[in-house]
């Protein structure tokens, strides 16, 4: 793979591919797209270099990192269709060392040119392994279904991260996601890893929240950070930017850093500061406030 990071043994300097982590649930409305921009923002933040690719049509994580889809030249839909390659679709963000290939409307007409392709399902993986920008974290934006735009990212991924809100249907759609990873494994990605499941929109008042939750530790693997839910996490997406560069101080900012610490205590990157808390003017909008 020619992606990814440089990793120096002695004076040997090693080209190390990505790592590739899929944010994926079926289930829409859940914090897929919250979760890839501001873990992206946040891995970032922590001077790795990360490219953010958004996969699904409606474009959510293309516009909360900035980028006004109208303008957009190339995105995903060339990408996949072979038009160009990642590096040509490939734009800078606002956050230092955050780069985003972004999806537009077109996407949604994807599933049916690719339909008769008998790379139909591989294509997303072959783009990211002729990719020449050397990130070391690849964030997958999936959209909310399991159609061939999921398949591309799932087989894609070196790991899938999935975001879930503490409700009375989480965990039958989590058995289905788990059934999809198991078949796209056996298919086509026997490599890709249960990196495990982030619960997102936390209401510690909630009893049910409670519930969902140790019924979910009790079978998956759960991530010690949780994701309350916030209003600055609502906001930010207006204006262009992650909850980190809106109110660095906001609880869903300070989340997403330390999920951001601890994802990277699992993965196999070279040595870096990890994020930590900063203070940060809101780029646009209201003034910042303490946590909210």
């Amino acid at each position: 793979m020619d992606g990814g990071g440089v990793v120096v043994y002695g004076c040997e300097r090693v080209e190390v591919p990505p790592i590739t982590i899929a944010i994926a649930n079926q289930k829409g409305g859940v914090g897929k797209t919250t979760t890839s921009v501001n873990l992206a923002a946040s891995l970032a933040a922590a001077e790795r270099s990360v490219l953010l690719i958004d996969c699904d049509p409606q474009g959510n994580a293309t516009s909360g990192v900035g980028v006004d889809r109208r303008s957009v030249e190339r995105s995903v839909y060339d990408v996949l269709l072979g038009q160009c390659g990642l590096d040509e679709a490939t734009l800078p963000t606002r956050v230092p060392g955050l780069s985003i290939v972004p999806a537009t409307q077109d996407l949604v007409a994807a599933e049916l040119e690719l339909v008769d392709a008998p790379d139909r399902a591989t294509r997303l993986r072959d783009a990211i392994a002729a990719s020449q920008r050397g990130a070391e974290i690849v964030i997958l934006d999936c959209p909310p279904s399991l159609g061939l735009l999921t398949v591309n990212a799932l087989s894609a991924a070196d790991r899938v991260l999935v975001p879930l809100q503490c409700e009375f249907y989480a965990l039958e759609g989590l058995t289905h996601l788990m059934a999809t990873i198991d078949r796209i494994k056996a298919a086509y990605n026997a490599e890709l890893a249960f990196e495990g499941i982030v619960l997102t929109m936390y209401d510690g008042r909630n009893s049910l929240t409670h519930e969902v939750a140790e019924q979910v530790r009790e079978h998956f693997r759960v991530f010690t950070t949780v994701v309350p839910r916030n209003v600055r996490l609502s906001e930010a997406p207006s204006h262009g930017v992650p909850a980190l560069l809106y109110d660095a101080q906001s609880r869903g900012a300070q989340a997403y850093l330390g999920l951001a610490r601890e994802l990277l205590e699992g993965l196999p990157l070279a040595p870096r500061e990890a994020p930590r808390p900063a203070a940060s003017k809101p780029a646009r909008g209201p003034k910042a406030e303490a946590k909210v």
